[in-house]
């Protein structure tokens, strides 16, 4: 089975020669990282945290992380993506076996690391998938680092301490020099772009202390519109020790004038 795009068209370009360069636009934007990837780039990055809005608002933001993670943290390597539900459709966590079609290709899913994620207890569904940008507005950009890689895409409908944790820890015990973490959130929802720089900082900060517990209870205690904090607990879960750092944070009035803004953020995290 082959899951066609959802949002080509309308979250990026439609097409292989416009999406290639939208995403480059997207290094070269004044809120991008300020250059293109090359073959040489690519750190020893464990985990990103990545938005999901249209490449025109987020496509930037997006960028920092992925040209740290550059072709070398790709390569050859499984990129575990998890985003939220927002179609409220499946399971509380959704693996899919389906392999991803974009204009610039198919990534294949790598079965086998999907399957020891379902044998953990997680249920395989591809209906949850069908309709959910979160995952699949991750893949052109990996797909423009390096052919060589594969995806488990992950849709999270139960966002709570307990579910991050056993997720966590089926992901913790995947063979960890071969796999690379994806969590794809926005941060607050069409709020004023003051209180956005301030309500994001507060959930970035727990991020950066790799502090799932408290990530949880400053986005209920905040009321944060954060859509993916179970994707970072889970991943912060899954790496247990190590150091994160805040690569970008803007909103989408830093792109467009507007009263009512979604904030977005790109974080590394690398296991200690």
């Amino acid at each position: 089975m082959l899951r066609q795009p959802a949002v080509a068209g309308r979250f990026y370009e439609g097409s292989a020669e416009g999406l290639k360069k939208q995403i480059e636009a997207c290094y070269m934007h004044e809120l991008g990282p300020g250059r293109l990837p090359s073959l040489s780039d690519g750190n020893d990055v464990t985990g990103l945290v990545s938005p999901h809005a249209g490449y025109t608002f987020s496509g930037p933001v997006a960028a920092h992380g992925f040209l740290e993670l550059g072709s070398k943290g790709l390569e050859g390597k499984t990129a575990v993506i998890i985003g939220p539900n927002h179609t409220g459709i499946g399971p509380p966590v959704s693996v899919m076996m389906d392999d991803y079609s974009t204009p610039l290709g198919v990534a294949q899913v790598d079965r086998e690391i999907a399957q020891r994620i379902i044998d953990a207890g997680f249920q395989e569904d591809s209906m949850a998938h069908l309709h959910e940008h979160s995952v699949e507005v991750q893949v052109p950009f990996l797909q423009h680092l390096t052919e060589d890689f594969r995806i488990v895409p992950i849709v999270m409908m139960a966002q709570n301490p307990d579910t991050a944790r056993s997720l966590g820890k089926a992901l913790s015990e995947l063979p960890q020099d071969e796999v690379v973490y994806i969590a794809s959130t926005d941060f607050s929802h069409y709020i004023s772009r003051e209180r956005c720089q301030t309500t994001d900082a507060m959930a970035i900060d727990r991020i950066l202390e790799m502090d799932a517990p408290g990530l949880y209870r400053t986005v209920m205690e905040k009321r944060i519109s954060m859509c993916g904090f179970g994707p970072v607990m889970t991943v912060v879960e899954a790496i247990g020790r190590g150091e994160a750092t805040l690569l970008k944070q803007t909103n989408s009035g830093d792109v467009m004038t507007m009263d009512d803004v979604v904030g977005y953020a790109s974080i590394k995290m690398v296991r200690n």
